[in-house]
């Protein structure tokens, strides 16, 4: 049976060779401090387990530290000459994408191919699992078809991964840090003292005002904390689940599901979601470092309101 725990020893691995390449990249005079950032990327995945909390903890010190002291950077690793691509992209023009619609095509349509045919008595997936592990299958299938078709140098893909994860530094594992935060938050009671806090202010029976208290509350969290899947478990603990679901009887799917994307809203209007927001306006070299945040409120002002909308008339 095919595990999660296949998909972080392949991510595990992964790293570990962006590591290793970093470590022999000369032309990046932060290439050890890259090599030691990726490295421990690498220890947390494939040896998370081992090491234990308190192991991990200082392995996520370890991260914090080289990047708050500035010891890593960008790399511009050699793969394919730009004469290569742009020849490749004067030759098959958009149909250079087609290899990157192999992952979300192997996810959707193997999961439901699993899911609801006789396939998914033999048990080759985890259960609950299988569209990541069908996602990771992707990546694998789209990597094979790029070879087959394109036939880049062997080690490409890893060049340009190495090159990509570089640009965006730390701010590729700022989600998981801040979900993980999240976590911390609610079994610390943060979302108890919120709910009592809530409780006492709203008058009994204010459906609209707590489903607005609850989505507002969502988006403002996520503006705090970088990320909605670290504030969910908070925001969930306080208002969702004692009273929008318990209190007043409102549809669990939709006040979680409708929820986050509230708090998605607040996802585009905060720096905090540095890999949403920073990073963009880095690589494109905008003049304006918040420039992506500013064009975005426009847009997440009016889906925030739309979204309480769709929690109050579809949930209750």
């Amino acid at each position: 049976m095919i595990t999660l725990q296949w998909l972080y020893t392949l991510a595990g691995l992964m790293f570990a060779a962006f590591a290793l390449l970093s470590a022999f990249d000369r032309t990046n005079p932060k290439r050890f401090g890259n090599a030691a950032f990726w490295g421990l990327m690498a220890l947390s995945l494939l040896a998370g387990d081992f090491v234990g909390d308190f192991g991990n903890g200082l392995l996520v010190l370890g991260l914090a530290g080289l990047a708050g002291f500035g010891f890593i950077g960008r790399s511009q690793p050699p793969t394919t000459s730009d004469e290569e691509r742009e020849a490749w992209s004067e030759r098959l023009g958009n149909r250079l994408f087609l290899p990157a619609l192999i992952i979300p095509a192997t996810a959707l349509f193997g999961t439901l191919i699993y899911n609801y045919t006789p396939v998914g008595d033999y048990g080759w997936f985890e259960e609950k699992r299988e569209t990541y592990v069908l996602l990771g299958l992707g990546v694998l299938l789209a990597i094979a078809a790029i070879f087959a078709w394109l036939r880049p140098p062997p080690i490409a893909p890893l060049q340009e991964g190495r090159r990509l994860i570089d640009a965006i530094g730390w701010a590729a594992v700022l989600p998981q840090m801040l979900a993980a935060l999240g976590v911390l938050f609610a079994a610390a009671g943060v979302g108890a003292i919120i709910g009592e806090m809530t409780a006492a202010v709203i008058p009994r029976g204010s459906v609209f005002l707590t489903v607005v208290v609850f989505a507002v509350g969502m988006a403002l969290f996520t503006m705090i904390m970088g990320n909605a899947f670290a504030a969910f478990p908070v925001m969930a603990a306080a208002i969702g689940v004692p009273l929008l679901i318990q209190g007043y009887g409102g549809d669990p799917a939709v006040i979680g599901a409708v929820g986050m994307l509230a708090g998605f809203c607040g996802t585009l209007m905060t720096p905090m979601a540095a890999n949403f927001n920073l990073v963009p306006a880095a690589l494109l070299e905008l003049k304006d470092q918040y420039g992506v945040i500013k064009a975005q409120i426009p847009t997440a002002l009016p889906m925030l309101a739309a979204n309480i909308l769709i929690l109050y008339f579809a949930a209750f």
